[in-house]
């Protein structure tokens, strides 16, 4: 079963409230800081992908299983950054699709610029 930002959001609340007092509070003043420990979790994803083949990657197994799990620690990170500004699934998701359809236009593929020369490719 596929989880969503709320569950992720309520998960990550528990977590915060679990070890409160020994972690960094999840506050708008700690929100960069949760930002670069999300980066650092992106690298140690980078790294199962860097040193594994992909066949690994692609199998089910210990290879995989380490790059999701990094994957999941940059997903806590990220819905930690969230929560730090007080971001709410509402607000990113009706944010996420504006930018997906402004996106879905931005770029002209090659063959629809031969089609319509005049326009822009911006």
């Amino acid at each position: 079963m596929a989880i969503d930002f709320d569950e992720m959001q309520a998960r990550q609340k528990a977590l915060q409230a679990r070890y409160a007092g020994w972690w960094e509070p999840v506050d708008p003043e700690h929100g960069k800081n949760k930002m670069l420990w999300m980066l650092a979790e992106l690298g140690e994803a980078i790294q199962v992908v860097k040193r594994r083949p992909t066949s690994e990657i692609m199998e089910e197994g210990p290879t995989r299983h380490d790059l999701v799990e990094e994957l999941a620690d940059v997903m806590m990170y990220f819905n930690d950054i969230l929560l730090c500004y007080h971001i709410t699934p509402e607000e990113f998701s009706t944010i996420y699709r504006e930018k997906h359809e402004r996106n879905m236009t931005r770029w002209k593929k090659p063959e629809e610029r031969e089609r319509n020369p005049g326009k822009s490719v911006t």
